[in-house]
């Protein structure tokens, strides 16, 4: 038994095999993953119910036990900022700012190759689609050599 946030057997599989560089797609309940993602990344499939899981409640459990450098959103084409953005800056570490996309550039960057992991979520928010790019886990600093 796992005692931890995150306890979902493939999305740990998944994460545990990628390395520093690789993306997490975590989109809202509207996104076209079949089409807009790399077709050799994992899916993870919990949109269970409109409204069930959200894209924050995975993000929330993925930065439990990942850490990320890097956090693309998909911008609106008449630039309002989406209301789950200030939910983003909250629950991401403070050096990580997002990046938003025009709308086909985050398809573009979710197809890329580096793409191991999507997770669909049943989140009802527009606009609610994350893009993580996984860090680098750090030595500690007590360690000697």
């Amino acid at each position: 038994m796992i005692d931890g946030t995150l306890i979902h057997p493939q999305i740990l599989q998944t994460l545990g095999t990628a390395g520093h560089g690789a993306t997490i797609l975590i989109p809202d309940g509207n996104y076209p993953f079949a089409t807009h993602a790399h077709p050799r990344a994992q899916r993870v499939y919990l949109n269970l119910a409109p409204g069930i899981c959200t894209v924050t409640d995975v993000l929330r459990a993925v930065l439990s036990c990942t850490p990320v450098e890097a956090a693309q959103v998909m911008r609106r084409d008449d630039g309002a900022e989406p209301s789950i953005y200030a939910d983003f800056r909250k629950l991401l570490p403070a050096d990580v700012p997002l990046q938003p996309l025009e709308r086909f550039a985050f398809y573009a960057a979710a197809k890329q190759d580096n793409c191991c992991l999507v997770v669909a979520t049943g989140e009802q928010r527009i606009f609610a689609n994350i893009l993580l790019t996984i860090g680098v886990v750090q030595p500690p600093d007590a360690m000697v050599v």
